[in-house]
């Protein structure tokens, strides 16, 4: 059990620290070859695991478009999203809007699976939810057309991420296949997208930065994609979906103290938004264990 909870604080640390990697990288290539880096080196320990796992068969390719479709929604998009976003915005704050994950995924699953129907509760975490977003943004400051567009890159690639939970719940969960394989066939599928659709003119300037592009390959393939697909199916087994959401209040905070260690500046205002954001996880998900609970209590007629 210590190792389980061991692995979800490391991977808040992980997934906290991708937004600084991804900031390094873009300042000397573009998004889509940092995207294309992500998916490469993420994509080569997963298909390792695989081959040795033998969790990949031919009677999966029958499967092959809703492959498609995640690999898109929760790769392709989702990270050129998050780092389209990080390259327009302060690492911290990139990293504290990715915090809003759930409030996304609790929308969508409510509006195309008609689930977790909203109670007082979980509609007062998203208005805070919201709340800590626009100030994120902070439109009222004047902010110039950059750092907006960074605001919604980022929030389109939550959004992403949330309609990807809808449609593995509705497509893929009843196929019970196994999880590595799941994220294999994404990973796979999403880095044959992107080497059509990269550009790769100029790539060659990541090698002048060692931090960047040990950053790149390391911390956010290997480890921010490969390693963090390991520690999340183990705390999964280990403790469950509810317990390994846990990584979604750890690594924004993580981001934000990263972005003050490396010089960014961090104001009361986005102290505030972060715990705004977190708040309203915090309102959605006991909201949604408390209707789960009701839900498997017997009727006073039973």
């Amino acid at each position: 059990m210590l190792r389980a909870y061991m692995a979800l604080v490391a991977l808040g640390i992980i997934w906290g620290s991708n937004f600084i990697f991804m900031k390094w990288a873009t300042d000397l290539i573009s998004p889509t070859q940092t995207v294309f880096l992500r998916v490469l080196f993420g994509f080569l320990p997963l298909a390792l695991m695989a081959w040795r796992a033998r969790v990949l068969t031919r009677e999966q390719l029958r499967h092959l478009p809703h492959f498609a479709v995640m690999s898109m929604l929760a790769t392709t998009f989702y990270y050129y999203g998050f780092v389209a976003g990080t390259a327009r915005l302060p690492s911290s704050i990139a990293g504290l809007l990715s915090g809003s994950i759930p409030i996304f995924t609790f929308i969508c699953a409510f509006l195309f699976l008609r689930q977790d129907r909203p109670t007082g509760q979980m509609a007062a975490g998203v208005f805070l939810g919201f709340i800590g977003i626009a100030l994120s943004a902070r439109p009222w400051e004047g902010a110039d057309g950059v750092a907006l567009a960074g605001v919604f890159w980022m929030l389109a690639g939550t959004l992403s991420l949330g309609v990807s939970f809808v449609y593995a719940q509705r497509f893929l969960s009843p196929l019970k296949l196994p999880p590595l394989a799941l994220a294999t066939w994404q990973t796979g599928l999403a880095l044959l997208t992107l080497l059509i659709l990269t550009d790769f003119d100029g790539m060659a300037a990541i090698t002048t930065d060692s931090r960047a592009l040990w950053g790149a390959v390391v911390g956010l393939g290997m480890l921010g994609t490969g390693g963090a697909f390991f520690c999340y199916y183990f705390i999964i087994e280990r403790l469950g979906s509810v317990q390994a959401s846990g990584t979604t209040y750890i690594a924004p905070v993580v981001a934000v103290i990263i972005g003050a260690v490396v010089g960014e500046e961090i104001t009361t205002t986005v102290i505030l938004a972060l715990a705004l954001i977190l708040g309203g996880v915090v309102l959605i998900q006991t909201g949604k264990r408390r209707v789960a609970s009701a839900s498997v209590q017997p009727s006073a007629e039973e």
